[in-house]
């Protein structure tokens, strides 16, 4: 198993900014300490290249970005300050996601400990999300003749505008988003298939939804499928508004993950947003998202390390 992670996805936004920076080496060190992964397992991404990055985004905006030249309107809309650390963890981030994919067309699967930045359009950021990465992935893996079409399972609170934007009328990339009706943003874009839930959802009312689309969704044949697997439709989210447990919400992750190994299609797990009440419940969430990737996709080692822990309790 490979994962992609590095210390630089974390920069430095300010104590008590809503947005918790800290849950990427959290969740990493939860998953080391279990032994859900080794050390062995994770992979640190590049820096995503320039060219790749441009193969989405505008050329003023990333060089604006890069220089430091955003102006406060633009910066208010990212909800993020600039700083130097900040455009270094993006592109690692982005860097992060292609690896994962080169991974999942390698191996099945593979997961990025970061990544799933989709409110990020072409010529802005919006909403934390600086760089789309998985639209940049999309585009490198298709620039280089590895994939023709993709599909993307947003399962974050939030709709993915940005990456619905970028990809409007594409036919070979598959944009599926679940999310808030009355959530961010205002005003949605238009994915290929937009599910929007009510206030206060349920496990059960959504897990219904999502099998039903989800079959839908893969009917579309894809070379490979990105996975937002986000942590904020949990009901102790404070920006989430929905009412999913922990359990649901793993139930979830098995879902998808189960459906795309089903099929043989390669799946890349990347993080994006959550922002529980309680940071451990959002790093418990995340985790959950790599043990199903395990115990789906290698079963008898998860079982090993499920037997060692069991072990050490008693």
């Amino acid at each position: 198993m490979k994962v992609s992670y590095t210390p630089r996805y974390y920069a430095d936004i300010g104590e008590g900014h809503i947005f918790p920076i800290r849950k990427f080496e959290l969740v990493r060190d939860r998953l080391l300490l279990e032994g859900t992964l080794t050390a062995d397992d994770l992979v640190e991404p590049e820096l995503a290249a320039l060219e790749d990055v441009l193969l989405v985004h505008t050329e003023d905006y990333v060089s604006r970005l890069c220089h430091g030249q955003l102006t406060p309107r633009e910066i208010r809309r990212l909800g993020l300050p600039w700083s130097p650390s900040l455009v270094q963890r993006s592109f690692y981030a982005v860097g992060g996601t292609i690896a994962a994919s080169r991974s999942a067309l390698e191996l099945g699967f593979g997961s990025n400990l970061a990544g799933g930045t989709h409110h990020a359009f072409a010529d802005r950021g919006e909403g934390f999300c600086v760089l789309n990465d998985v639209a940049v992935t999309i585009r490198v893996l298709q620039r280089q003749g590895l994939v023709q079409r993709a599909a993307i399972v947003d399962c974050d609170v939030h709709q993915g505008n940005g990456t619905a934007t970028i990809f409007a009328g594409d036919r070979d990339v598959f944009t599926f988003s679940i999310h808030g009706a009355k959530n961010y943003p205002l005003f949605k874009a238009q994915s290929t298939l937009d599910v929007e839930l009510s206030d206060n959802t349920t496990d059960d009312e959504y897990l219904k939804i999502l099998a039903e689309q989800l079959d839908h969704v893969l009917r579309h044949e894809p070379d490979i499928v990105f996975y937002l697997a986000g942590a904020d439709p949990y009901s102790g989210d404070k920006l989430g508004r929905l009412a999913l447990s922990i359990a649901g919400l793993r139930k979830r992750d098995d879902d998808v993950l189960q459906a795309c190994y089903e099929r043989e299609l390669p799946i890349v797990t990347v993080m994006s947003g959550g922002y529980g009440e309680q940071i451990s419940d959002t790093v418990e969430i995340h985790c959950n998202t790599i043990r199903s990737v395990r115990n789906i996709f290698e079963p008898e080692r998860q079982a090993n390390t499920n037997m060692g822990l069991a072990h050490t309790s008693q």
